[in-house]
């Protein structure tokens, strides 16, 4: 704006000096404006300037009048151009007017001022209710997802020729982690699997096991929660479920199989520092020992827990039947085909020894071990 008025300025100067002829241009030609601009070499803008001037304005134009504006506009100028070309100096003046506005307008804040955290996309999980669920696996790899944790998993209905193989119980917000019989981990969040109304789905559909690979279990919970991971070779160690979960559909390598091995089920750990893990083999062997003294890992073939020769689990001839983890004061009951067993804590001190031993000799009868129940 004010190089604008400057420069109209200048246009009046030239008819104040002209006065006389600009006048009789304006009174007696045809097109004034393209005279003047044609005889005073004026701009466009400032022979409009001149015309929109009336005629008794225009004689009274003041050549002192005209510089002293100029004067005035020029230093203004200056100050603009001084101002636009120094951050400090734009900054400074920004600060004083706020100011000033704060003082002319500004009264009591009545809300606070609050610095947010930067805005971040949301997690799927943070906007699914937290509801209790069981998730139900069967032997053929199906997959659904049960409302509330009192359901019996084997009265479910199931394809022909499938049946129960594993369930866990956790929040349909979390993540359910399925183990394939390569020792890969899979995860899929449990609200998004189909109702135990239907018959569920096939987990390939969502998730790309190596050929021939079947999934042999499913646990779930809290992230923070341990598991005791185990080969029916006599290895095993401790995992984190965090360390479980998967970002993509082919998994994630979890443990290591020996030669000729097999995955056992997962085994929840509720007490790292007073529960202890139970080992039978199919030989009847039986060995006890606190479950804190295998290494927690990420993944791996973990440590010996009792002692197989691998040959042996090679050729199948000897392999771990049955683990699990028992807590202090706790019973665990061994059936035998019809037969069973209760094994007291008492009874359980007597096959205590160090991790990686042979272990002790069931009693006769009780020695083919089909699976075990922790009471």
């Amino acid at each position: 704006e004010v190089l604008d008025r400057l420069h109209i300025l200048e246009g009046y100067l030239i008819a104040y000096l002209n006065i006389d002829e600009v006048i009789a241009i304006i009174r007696y030609e045809d097109d004034p404006k393209a005279e003047l601009i044609k005889r005073f070499s004026l701009s466009d803008i400032q022979a409009e300037a001149i015309l929109n001037l009336r005629l008794r304005n225009l004689a009274k134009l003041e050549e002192m009048k005209i510089k002293g504006e100029q004067e005035e506009l020029e230093k203004e100028r200056k100050s603009l151009e001084k101002l636009l070309g120094s951050k400090q100096r734009m900054r400074t003046l920004i600060r004083k007017e706020l100011q000033a506005d704060a003082e002319k307008y500004g009264d009591e804040r009545r809300s606070p001022i609050v610095e947010r955290e930067a805005a971040e996309a949301l997690d799927e999980t943070d906007l699914t209710p937290s509801e209790a669920v069981t998730v139900v696996l069967s032997e053929m790899g199906w997959a659904r997802t049960a409302k509330g944790h009192e359901i019996d998993p084997t009265g479910l209905n199931y394809r022909a020729g499938d049946g129960f193989l594993a369930a866990t119980r956790l929040r349909s917000n979390q993540q359910a982690v399925f183990l394939d019989s390569n020792g890969r981990s899979y995860s899929l969040p449990a609200h998004t699997l189909p109702s135990a109304r239907s018959q569920g789905e096939p987990l390939t559909g969502r998730l790309s096991p190596a050929t021939g690979a079947t999934f042999r279990a499913v646990i779930g919970g809290d992230s923070q929660q341990e598991y005791l991971l185990a080969s029916d070779a006599g290895y095993g160690f401790r995992v984190g479920l965090a360390d479980m979960l998967a970002k993509n559909k082919s998994g994630k390598a979890l443990l290591s199989l020996p030669k000729g091995s097999q995955v056992l089920m997962p085994e929840l750990i509720a007490d790292v520092e007073s529960d202890r893990v139970v080992t039978i083999t199919n030989e009847g062997r039986m060995l006890v020992f606190p479950v804190g003294e295998l290494p927690k890992l990420a993944k791996g073939k973990g440590n010996k827990i009792i002692s197989i020769a691998p040959k042996r689990v090679a050729a199948r001839e000897e392999f771990v039947v049955a683990i699990a983890v028992v807590p202090k004061g706790g019973s665990l009951t061994a059936h035998a085909g019809k037969r069973y067993i209760v094994l007291k804590p008492a009874d359980l001190d007597g096959y205590q020894g160090e991790r990686g031993r042979r272990g002790g000799k069931l009693p006769r009868g009780f020695q083919r071990v089909d699976r075990v129940e922790v009471s």
